[in-house]
């Protein structure tokens, strides 16, 4: 029986999540690297906590697809998927400390400074974001490519990005209209989904305007993720004092502003025909329930 697009898509992401895993596995090993001094057990040990703790791993199956849509595959890409998770694990287990969001669980398990403590879960945060840098820098790549690719990651992790986003979320002075609301969670969400599908038309040696077509379609991808997370949060009585697109315009309101996302992200794969297939159904997944369950890994 011919395999359709979507369990195709399925397919494409529970391999991507288990290639990311192995890659992890390897990458927080306990024993030193070439460079390196020693590695503290507790540290690697609340590292791993954090990294390997489960997920869907749509981050690293963007940055995989998109790689693929352009014809680059390999542990190159691998590696840089580990790397971009390494990134959101860090920003979930800051995000999650006391002075931030303050949230005593994720994923159904404690979170990482309530397993361990808070400083263990500050330096996990840290050490998690510099060895993303190293993976990255190290990849076999060309030079232009490896320098495309963590310029692109700082800035969607940096101040204009994830941690400018968690800023603006911090800050109870806020006035939360649909404007400021939007912008915010561009930064703190959807900057790494962006970062995630134009990294793979890096990989590709993408033109400009391919690396800015899936840029672009990662931004859709993650304002989508984002009202899906959010509609699901309302629906769950989760939301709490949160600020959230469905709290300010409604449910309705909020679906049929998911529904326009995942259309215009599908919109920006059609010059490439059925090569963006599997790209498409992934965002189109959005609007159902495609990717709620977490992949068996």
């Amino acid at each position: 029986m011919p395999e359709t697009v979507g369990n195709t898509f399925q397919t494409r992401l529970v391999a991507a999540a288990r290639a990311t895993e192995s890659r992890l596995d390897g990458l927080l090993s306990t024993g030193p690297q070439y460079g390196e001094i020693a590695r503290p057990a507790h540290l690697v040990e609340a590292m791993r906590y954090a990294v390997l703790g489960g997920g869907k791993r749509l981050r690293p199956f963007l940055l995989i697809e998109s790689a693929r849509l352009f014809g680059a595959e390999g542990p190159a890409v691998v590696s840089a998927a580990a790397s971009l998770e390494c990134v959101h694990a860090y920003s979930l287990v800051h995000d999650d400390l006391p002075a931030m969001d303050d949230d005593d669980v994720r994923r159904g398990r404690p979170t990482v400074h309530k397993a361990f403590d808070e400083a263990t879960a500050i330096l996990a945060g840290d050490a998690l974001l510099t060895i993303a840098f190293e993976v990255l820098a190290g990849i076999e790549a060309p030079a232009e490519t490896r320098s495309a690719l963590v310029v692109s990651l700082a800035r969607a992790a940096g101040v204009g990005g994830m941690a400018g986003g968690q800023m603006l979320d911090l800050d109870e002075g806020s006035v939360w209209d649909e404007t400021a609301l939007r912008t915010m969670q561009q930064m703190k969400t959807g900057a790494l989904f962006a970062y995630a599908a134009e990294a793979g038309a890096i990989f590709g040696g993408a033109s400009r305007e391919d690396c800015d077509r899936l840029r672009r379609y990662g931004a859709h991808f993650g304002a989508a993720f984002q009202v899906t997370d959010d509609l699901d949060d309302a629906a769950n009585d989760a939301v709490g004092g949160r600020p959230s697109l469905v709290a300010l315009l409604g449910p309705d309101v909020a679906r049929a502003m998911l529904l326009r996302e995942v259309e215009a992200a599908a919109a920006l794969l059609a010059s490439y025909g059925t090569r963006g297939n599997v790209l498409a159904e992934a965002v189109r997944s959005l609007a159902g329930t495609g990717i709620s369950p977490t992949p068996t890994l």
